[in-house]
């Protein structure tokens, strides 16, 4: 059989580019669609095609920009980050031996076209390789079509109908109802690919629907009338054509023999090194799934993609081996296992559940892995019909139990606490948790990548890993992991197992490598990771009464809002619309628009309305009726509804691997954004109580950032005046406007305050004279009054401007690293975002990593206690626990001096307490 691959090479490029993370060689120039592109190539050429073509549009307009000048025409432009990997992308494909091609006057849709409706016409299979959906028109026999990427095909009438509700011969007229914002053809409003189906099933196409336009009841009936003018052009529009003059044909696309030298110095520079060490060996085509209970990794054709180049260049071939998975049904396989387990230095397990929650989830089975390709999947509670039989539960659990709770034995995973919590859950306490490739990758680099395993399997492994989707659906048609069949639960589950310790095998070597960072993971992050697992399961106790109360008193405030903005706009309007605010505030109230959306029209956030609150009261009035909407829809209404039943405690999740500083971020609820400015804020921690009999106590650093800039900067002025024990902010405001300690106005000392917070986070003299209200060029005379009086900030400051200039990176007093992708941009916006995060990453980063240190010598004094006490809360630079009432003083003796004594400053660390029946009574 004689097969043509025809690719769509402008919509891989921009679909890679949109896909995959921003990547970037080791000159920091962009590779991420780059990457995508290549890898897309490789996997095409290993299925060893006949003939092959890469289509790319040709500069200039088309016949489409002469029929409809608009064409297109809100398009923006091509990112610099994406221009300048075109070239290279071009350099590769012509090294690889394939043509490309290109036609001026039509698309490459058109090229395309061409030559699959003669190459098919000719006896030869086609494949369009695409994500482009247009391209459906074309399926027919002996034309598929496949993309890539996600590994879908269209290869016959019953595919596409399956996919889009309408015949191949149909689709033209489905997108021309539709329309194409993308490139600006604009169908019948409100018309949907279901809608447009609809019609076509019942008045079989597009003259039929403008026929029977009349027929077509309600709102989108005169959508459709009063777009049938332009349905007619829509069609001309987005149909491919398939007579383009061609200098040649499809038999003329033979693939040339590749030039390897080229292809070596292109691998090379853009770090491509697995690419480089298949052009060495000339490796064969990957290999395919082994049968039976024996689970491999499938190819393309299945769904799932190949092992590919990784991004940074660096996977080791042994971890691009194919996968050999097997399901666990058998007490004697489990016993296999078990020893193979504890006879292993190290091994990676997964669990698979029925709920996102830890704290709720049900155990379904588990996965292990003892060397890269070699895991295996142990259901324990798949109920479909026709489920084989496996083994009881809390009998493979208690077989298990021995060798998990074993400190000597090394466990790892990837985002392993949820494991921890669902094991503790069933009766498991797990010990000797020893690495987690997650934290691994975001101790490694923070900002290369996102951190969960499909991302960090594409980037360091060039590995495409099956979805959670692929094997339980999503959306309406998806099912619970327990009604998967087990092949597919296995394919999935073990491979979660395997990829994590391919995962490890690479990553600990690049942390070895850089012993700052190696001393981070092994001290910091890794032993947190049990510690946040018991606050979460800690928990608090919520007053329900309280909040209650809290939002009836929100409800009534922000009735009265509403009721003052009608008064204040003379008519009634919907405070939550930003339509109607818009109309309100611009056009009749003739406010200035002083901020737009991307979409260029008047913005209504809270950053808009501050800066017009002193134009006009009501941009006030809304600003608070936000205010206390919010509180109520996040805290006051929601916070009782997520009460565990089974613990009677709200129990928020930690996510070490979140904010690129090392600063723990909270979900469900979100404690680190409770407002704490406003009497409001501080209120809903009232409701954050103790059980009877306890308290609460709260432990807050002091000023911690100012401290560590003073230790960073070593400015000879702030640090006397911490080691003095003065109040900084008046100390500060005494030095620049020249007065006595005790002369200080409340004035001088806010803005001293804020001149002392502000420069931490880069803030401009602008901002400094918006937060002050005052002008700007009095705000610039404060700024530089304050680095005459403290030499030694301005000189840190430059010098880290510099240090990331020069690096890429700056790093924390411990040795955290955060890069910066940006501050090499050509954009000054996005350098001067990358030099302010740059000033203040060394602080707030140094600061989460002196928490973290604190909890963790906390959490093993506290474990020592019989549960005396116990720590429930780090929200920033504050730590929280509820403790008998009479254990408060021990706590306090004890805590207080393992936060100041978390880190050797120039300056010493304070603490500050508090004691109370709730959160906010113990501030």
């Amino acid at each position: 059989m004689t097969r043509l691959v025809l690719i769509d090479g402008s919509s891989y490029l921009y679909r890679a580019f949109h896909a995959l993370p921003p990547l970037t060689n080791a000159q920091g120039e962009p590779t991420g669609a780059l990457f995508g592109v290549v890898n897309m190539l490789r996997a095409t050429l290993n299925e060893k095609p006949d003939y092959v073509a890469f289509v790319v549009d040709a500069p200039g307009k088309t016949f489409r920009d002469d029929i409809y000048p608009e064409y297109k025409a809100n398009r923006p432009p091509m990112p610099d980050e994406l221009r300048a990997q075109v070239q290279p992308m071009c350099d590769i494909v012509e090294a690889l031996g394939i043509s490309i091609l290109s036609e001026s006057g039509v698309e490459a849709d058109d090229v395309i076209g061409t030559l699959a409706l003669a190459a098919a016409q000719d006896g030869i299979e086609v494949t369009v390789s695409t994500s482009d959906k247009d391209f459906a028109q074309l399926v027919q026999p002996r034309i598929a079509l496949v993309n890539t990427m996600s590994g879908s095909r269209l290869d016959s009438e019953e595919a596409v109908i399956g996919k889009f509700g309408v015949r191949p011969a149909q689709i033209v007229d489905l997108l021309a109802l539709m329309g194409d914002t993308v490139d600006n053809v604009r169908g019948v409003d409100k018309c949907g690919p279901k809608t447009a189906a609809k019609w076509l099933g019942e008045y079989e196409s597009l003259d039929g629907v403008i026929a029977n336009a009349g027929a077509i009841k309600g709102k989108i009936g005169d959508n459709l009338r009063t777009a049938l003018p332009r349905l007619p052009l829509n069609r001309d529009l987005v149909t491919i054509k398939t007579d383009v003059a061609m200098a040649r044909g499809p038999r003329q696309l033979q693939l040339r023999e590749r030039d390897a030298d080229t292809l070596r110095v292109l691998y090379t520079r853009y770090g491509f090194t697995q690419a480089l060490r298949d052009l060495d060996a000339a490796a064969a085509a990957p290999p395919v799934a082994g049968e039976g209970r024996r689970i491999g990794v499938r190819g393309t054709e299945a769904g799932y993609a190949r092992p590919a180049a990784s991004a940074d260049g660096t996977a080791d071939p042994a971890l691009a081996v194919a996968g050999e998975y097997e399901a666990i049904l058998e007490r004697a396989q489990l016993d296999a296992w078990i020893e193979r387990l504890r006879d292993a230095g190290e091994f990676a397990f997964d669990t698979e559940t029925d709920a996102l929650d830890p704290m709720r989830a049900n155990l379904v089975g588990m996965s292990f892995s003892v060397e890269p390709g070699r895991a295996a999947y142990l259901p324990l509670a798949h109920d479909y019909g026709g489920a084989p039989p496996q083994l009881d539960r809390d009998e493979a659990l208690a077989a298990l139990r021995p060798l998990f709770e074993d400190a000597s034995k090394k466990k790892l995973g990837h985002h392993g606490k949820y494991d921890l919590h669902v094991l503790r859950r069933h009766g498991v306490d797990v010990q000797g948790y020893a690495d987690d490739s997650m934290l691994e990758s975001f101790v490694y680099n923070a900002t290369a990548s996102r951190h969960d395993m499909d991302s960090l399997a594409l980037r360091y492994l060039g590995y495409t890993t099956i979805k959670y989707a692929d094997v339980a659906g999503k959306g309406a048609k998806a099912i619970a992991f327990s009604q998967v069949a087990i092949d597919d639960a296995t394919r999935y589950a073990a491979e979660d197992a395997d990829v994590t310790l391919r995962l490890h095998r690479l990553l600990a070597p690049k942390l070895v490598a850089v012993p700052s960072l190696e001393r981070v993971y092994r001290e910091i992050e890794i032993p947190l990771v049990p510690v946040l697992a018991r606050i979460e399961a800690n928990g608090v106790r919520i007053d329900g009464d309280e909040l209650r109360r809290q939002t009836a008193d929100l409800s009534r405030r922000m009735l009265a809002a509403q009721q003052k903005a009608t008064e204040l706009a003379g008519r009634t309007f919907n405070l939550d619309s930003p339509k109607q605010l818009q109309a309100l505030l611009f056009d009749e109230l003739k406010l200035p628009a002083v901020l737009k959306t991307p979409k260029g029209q008047p913005s209504t956030n809270e950053e808009a309305l501050e800066a017009i609150a002193d134009r006009h009261e009501l941009p006030r009035v809304i600003l608070e009726y936000r205010a206390l909407a919010k509180l109520r829809s996040t805290y006051t209404e929601k916070l009782a509804d997520i009460v565990n039943p089974d613990t009677g405690r709200v129990h928020t999740s930690f996510h070490q691997a979140g904010a690129a500083t090392g600063r723990l971020a909270s979900s469900d609820p979100n404690l680190q954004n409770i407002p704490i400015r406003t009497e409001d804020g501080r209120r809903i921690r009232r409701a954050f109580v103790a059980d009877p009999g306890n308290k609460i106590v709260a432990c807050d650093y002091s000023q911690i950032e100012l401290r560590i800039m003073a230790h960073l900067s070593q400015d000879d002025g702030l640090l006397q005046a911490f080691a003095s024990g003065a109040d900084i902010h008046r100390a500060t405001a005494a030095e620049v406007f020249g007065r006595a300690m005790d002369q200080v106005t409340p004035n001088e000392r806010r803005a001293a305050k804020a001149i002392n917070f502000g420069l931490m986070y880069g803030m401009s003299a602008f901002g400094l004279a918006r937060n002050l209200g005052i002008g700007r060029g009095e705000a610039q005379d404060y700024i530089a009054l304050y680095f005459s009086r403290y030499p030694g900030v301005r000189d840190f400051m430059e010098r880290t401007r510099q240090q990331a200039h020069d690096q890429g990176y700056v790093e924390t007093v411990f040795g955290r690293r955060l890069y910066l992708e940006n501050i090499a941009a050509r954009n000054q916006g996005l350098r001067a975002g990358a030099e302010r995060a740059a000033i203040n990453a060394p602080m707030q980063g140094t600061a989460a990593d002196i928490i973290k240190r604190a909890m963790i010598a906390i959490d093993a004094w506290l474990q020592t206690q019989a549960g005396a006490a116990r720590m429930i809360l780090q929200v920033h630079d504050e730590l929280v626990f509820e403790a008998r009432a009479d254990f408060v003083d021990t706590l306090l003796a004890e805590v207080v001096p393992r936060m100041t004594g978390a880190a050797e400053l120039r300056v010493p660390l304070v603490v500050d307490s508090g004691v109370g029946d709730d959160w906010d009574q113990a501030h």
